[in-house]
């Protein structure tokens, strides 16, 4: 049971994940013209594929209660794994990490949305409200902070694509609590994980097909490129994972969900360092924007 009590350790918990998906943002955008987004996406996949089945692989026996419901994870694979990681690489092929992961940071409210839309979850008015005004934050972005071209918007790809991927994300999150897992699924991070990665990784090399098939990419092989899908297949889609995890048994999902909103800060922090990137004043608008309706969306009806 969580205690909500935020000890030094668990802070640590809680933060390390968030500095590491900021730092997908950040190196998928460093390295968007070396190799396509999706066999990216699949590359990052099937290394923590082979990574995860030195500590998950009983999850995947035929006894296992998995294929009992495979259904559910081949659907789960598809919408976080298959989808929502391709789109995010898409969108960074047009878009900086700090717009991707503040359109990212809306996710609470996509979730409250689809919520309400197509799982019969009530809304309350804070709810609502907050849902409104962090919208209004990715508007703004999609607006580059200025208001005068809401009558003429043009929107950039990747931002179209950024908001996809959240949507996206926000329909694995239902399914991932619509129903409770067998023993054997749950029994670790690993296996719980790897039941996703396993149907993600087939959804992703079949994207991944296609797009070789209808595009003319050539992947630019270098030791930085390897070292950069290294760390996007360990990192954030595993070492991540299982911090983040750790975190919210210890805090709850409602306090942990409030670390999600450092992403964008530390996104912006690393594209500075790394791309030289600096953050203009509308996304300190944005960011207040979508922070403030998701605390608002917090309140107790």
């Amino acid at each position: 049971m969580s205690s909500h009590k935020l000890t030094p350790s668990t802070v640590a918990l809680l933060v390390l994940p968030t500095l590491l998906w900021a730092g997908n943002a950040v190196v998928g955008r460093m390295i968007h013209a070396q190799i396509p987004p999706i066999t990216l996406n699949f590359l990052r996949w099937t290394i923590a594929f082979c990574v995860l089945l030195v500590f998950g692989a009983s999850v995947l026996r035929p006894s296992s209660q998995m294929w009992k419901n495979w259904k559910r994870y081949a659907w789960m694979g598809l919408l976080g794994i298959g989808f929502y990681n391709a789109f995010q690489y898409m969108a960074l092929q047009s878009s900086s990490p700090i717009n991707v992961t503040l359109v990212g940071a809306s996710m609470p409210i996509w979730t409250l949305l689809i919520g309400r839309t197509f799982f019969g979850s009530v809304m309350s008015r804070w709810q609502l409200l907050g849902g409104l005004i962090s919208l209004m934050g990715v508007l703004v972005i999609l607006l580059r902070g200025d208001i005068s071209q809401i009558g003429h918007l043009r929107f950039v790809a990747g931002d179209i694509y950024m908001i996809i991927a959240t949507i996206s994300w926000a329909f694995y999150g239902w399914l991932l609590t619509s129903q409770k897992d067998s023993d054997d699924v749950r029994h670790t991070w690993a296996t719980m994980l790897l039941a996703q990665v396993a149907f993600g990784v087939v959804w992703s090399g079949v994207f991944a097909a296609g797009e070789w098939v209808l595009t003319d990419w050539e992947i630019q092989w270098s030791l930085g490129l390897v070292a950069a899908i290294l760390y996007v297949s360990i990192g954030p889609a595993i070492i991540a994972f299982c911090c983040w995890g750790a975190g919210v048994k210890r805090v709850g999902p409602a306090t942990a969900g409030f670390f999600a909103n450092l992403i964008p800060l530390f996104a912006a922090i690393l594209s500075v360092v790394f791309l030289g990137e600096l953050p203009r004043g509308y996304h300190a608008v944005a960011f207040m924007l979508i922070v403030g309706g998701i605390v608002l969306s917090a309140r107790v009806r």
